[in-house]
């Protein structure tokens, strides 16, 4: 039985005048005249959200466009524990959203709540929302799940940047499958990811939450995610979660490489580029919600645009489900973007353009209720928003059952066999860029003393949007482990490179250069006594971030190693001891020091909560290193822009420089080699209705079992619009034993090859056009065969 706030005077008013069904308790709701009931499960979601619509006054419609988060201190007693009292003073007509139910405190003062704390006060609350309130509305919950749930002891997987490094579909959609389950056993029904930023310019912070440069690798891992959040059925299960598609659109490449800067992009631009991964996970995916970006697009910031969120986002698209600002953004349309004069009309500007609700916290749609009364807002714009929050959340089974199970939360949270496939995920993320002379991988018996040297080696590296795994295993942890008895250890941290070691703090101190020399001294006095020497470097959770405000910066104008790491690198370089060395950090980095000095050099990013553990399998060969860049590697902050699908008429070349990337996307070498053959088409012409196979012979002609990423790119030369040099458009991961051979086939149609025209329609063109199967994108690494296209 569910009670709702009327007085008695009421009802007997109610009952003289209405002839219809009347629930009494404590409390006391009305039924409309209408038939239906939203809390019967067996009626429609939609007639279900329309029974429930209106039964609401104007307060409880905009309360459910809000969201709670510094203002949880208003429904949380001094131990943290829910307070209802304190819930019915600040929120009498309910709220929408809880932003991050794991966090105890907005300034992060206090730690984080254990899995049991976080499930009492989840509970709690949603046994008030449904019981105490007029309409029983349940509250719904959001986390960050970038790389797995951010919250205590659950498990940390690799980066999404080194997710994608995997390019493996399968192994993707698995991880966030995980990070779901273990968000919705803890309460939480929505999470703000993927990112399907497309980030092109590495100067940005947040590249490491992106799944890289090219459009089409970063809608196959994002359609991956949000098939493992959600699941693949039409509704999403109750043990799954809805996904966020953020940061919609052209948030990836910011004007100076300057997060939240302009992104003044042509139409096409837009669409063939930074819109691209957005549809595939709206279309394919039927992902229930999407966030707007910060920035500014043609002069219009996105959270007031109505040709992106309603006429491209739903009327062309069929998006059916939510907007959710993000953070503090409708706010900014009036203190940074400095277009809305008043929050009021910051507010006006956001219902209009179709943002649903407000995040994090009620700063201007709780003005909506006084913007209708005057006649500034219409209601209907209200209602359409509830309507589909409203749906989302009876979609979720939030009211039939909203609640934690500690039971499973306890067990589900870090289990060890997700601890196990995170080492396995960081495995097939480690990216090899070189090894000089096929010098890796490394034996004990020929190293019996090695040295772990450098300011990442002995650290914990997780990344932006991390919680705090149950353990952690560091460079340094992992190959004593992997050493034991068997070989003697050295370490020395070396030069640092960030006087902190943490990443809490809008500052960013750097180490004092006297120090840093005799840490400098002491790394190689180590490393001279070792048969081999393992550097770890990089950056760190400091240097690579998000510049969410003007005291808190993440982004960089240089893109070489910090402090002292270049001079580490010169002088072990100088002992002439084999050496192999590790890149950590959030951004590709310009690493010609690393590349000319030291033989054997892996792209790690951030490996997750079993760094240490994959580290010491690849170098030692366990495991052959199967990663491929998601991202082309600059030779220097100058050569910006580096991606690899750029137009014709660029990259001329510069005096006195090769204007080539360091390192190509796509690339990754593995301990074996792979040959392929030329490809072969099933037709020589193709068009509408009609696909033509392309197949090509894959050969392991190594001694190791390895995996190798087939990768396909297509050019559309001589067209109506100028097209990329080649641009990628399928690729597969397959495993081949030492001599195995394997038929590698793609399937293409007319789609593969459509472009937005003259007119801005989305077509392909008659002529011919050239198709690429190879292990990178690099030119001489592909075969090639010419297709006519009908």
């Amino acid at each position: 039985m569910l009670y709702f706030k009327y007085s008695s005077h009421r009802i007997l008013l109610l009952l003289l005048l209405i002839s219809a069904s009347i629930f009494v308790s404590a409390k006391l709701l009305v039924s409309p005249d209408n038939g239906k009931d939203y809390r019967d499960p067996d009626l429609s979601i939609e007639d279900r959200v329309e029974d429930l619509l209106s039964r609401m006054t104007l307060e409880e419609k905009v309360a459910q466009l809000q969201t709670v988060w510094a203002e949880r201190e208003h429904m949380a007693d001094a131990n943290g524990l829910f307070d209802p009292d304190s819930f019915d003073t600040h929120f009498p007509h309910n709220i929408g959203q809880l932003a991050r139910p794991n966090e105890n405190s907005f300034a992060h003062t206090q730690p984080a709540l254990s899995v049991e704390e976080t499930v009492a006060f989840v509970n709690a609350a949603q046994h008030h929302a449904m019981e105490n309130t007029r309409l029983g509305i349940p509250i719904l919950m959001h986390e960050e799940a970038l790389h797995g749930l951010m919250a205590n002891d659950a498990t940390s997987f690799p980066q999404a940047i080194a997710l994608a490094s995997s390019w493996d579909r399968d192994l993707v959609e698995q991880v966030y499958t995980i990070a779901g389950r273990e968000t919705r056993v803890r309460g939480a029904s929505l999470v703000l990811t993927p990112v399907l930023d497309v980030a092109r310019d590495p100067r940005w912070g947040r590249v490491e939450e992106t799944f890289g440069e090219d459009p089409y690798l970063v809608g196959e891992m994002g359609l991956a995610s949000v098939r493992g959040f959600q699941g693949r059925e039409r509704h999403i299960p109750r043990d799954r979660v809805a996904s966020t598609l953020k940061h919609f659109v052209a948030h990836g490449e910011p004007e100076g490489g300057m997060n939240a800067g302009p992104g003044n992009f042509s139409e096409r631009d837009l669409r063939e580029i930074h819109m691209y991964p957005f549809k595939i996970g709206i279309r394919e995916g039927r992902a229930r919600a999407v966030m707007p970006a910060y920035n500014e697009i043609d002069g219009i910031p996105v959270h007031s645009d109505p040709w992106l969120l309603q006429e491209v986002l739903r009327d062309e698209w069929g998006f059916e489900g939510i907007t959710v600002a993000d953070y503090f953004a409708i706010r900014e349309l009036n203190d940074r973007h400095r277009m809305a004069r008043t929050l009021e009309e910051a507010a006006i500007y956001a219902i209009e353009a179709g943002v649903d609700m407000e995040m994090p916290d009620r700063e201007v749609y709780h003005m909506l209720t006084g913007l209708v009364r005057q006649g500034l807002v219409s209601e209907d714009l209200i209602d359409r928003s509830v309507r589909r929050v409203l749906h989302l959340k009876f979609e979720l089974g939030l009211f039939e059952n909203p609640f934690a199970d500690l039971e499973d939360a306890l067990y589900l949270t870090g289990h060890p066999d997700h601890v196990s496939f995170a080492r396995e995920v960081a495995e097939q993320s480690l990216t090899l860029l070189q090894n000089e002379g096929n010098l890796a991988p490394f034996t004990l018996s020929d190293h019996p003393v090695i040295a772990v040297i450098g300011p990442n080696a002995d650290k914990t590296l997780l990344g932006s949007y991390s919680g705090v795994p149950n353990n952690y295993v560091t460079v340094l942890d992992g190959i004593r482990k992997y050493a034991g008895d068997h070989a003697t250890i050295l370490y020395a941290e070396g030069p640092k490179i960030t006087q902190r070691d943490y990443a809490e703090g809008s500052d960013v101190p750097l180490p004092d250069p006297d120090e840093d020399r005799q840490r400098l001294r002491h790394a190689v006095e180590t490393a001279a006594q070792a048969d081999l020497v393992i550097l770890a470097l990089g950056g760190n959770e400091q240097t690579g971030r998000e510049a969410w405000a003007p005291h808190h910066l993440g982004d960089r104008a240089s893109l070489r190693l910090l402090g002292m790491q270049e001079d580490l690198v010169d002088a072990i370089a100088e002992l002439d001891v084999p050496a192999a060395a590790f890149i950590f950090g959030s951004r590709p980095l310009a690493l010609g020091n690393v590349a000319d000095n030291i033989p054997v050099v892996f792209q790690a990013w951030y490996l997750g909560q079993e760094t240490g553990n994959a580290i010491a399998n690849v170098l030692f060969g366990e495991v052959s290193p199967s990663g491929r860049l998601p991202v082309s590697m600059p030779r220097s902050v100058g050569h910006l822009p580096v991606f690899y699908n750029h137009k014709a008429i660029a990259r001329r070349g510069y005096l006195f420089d090769d204007v080539s990337p360091l390192f190509p996307f796509g690339h990754g070498l593995s301990y074996t080699s792979f040959t392929y053959s030329e490809p072969v088409l099933s037709a020589d012409s193709l068009k509408t209705g009609e696909p033509v196979e392309v197949s090509v012979q894959v050969k392991n002609e190594g001694n190791r079992a390895s995996h190798e990423v087939v990768q396909l790119y297509i050019a559309n030369h001589y067209r109506s619009v100028t097209r990329p040099v080649r641009e990628l458009k399928d690729f597969r991961k397959i495993y081949l034993e030492p001599g195995e051979e394997k038929n590698v086939t793609f399937t293409l149609t007319t789609d593969t090859f459509a472009f937005y025209n003259r007119d801005m329609i989305l077509t392909h063109e008659p002529g011919e056009s050239v198709v690429m199967i190879g292990p990178s994108s690099r030119e001489g690494d592909l075969k090639k065969v010419l297709l006519h296209l009908l």
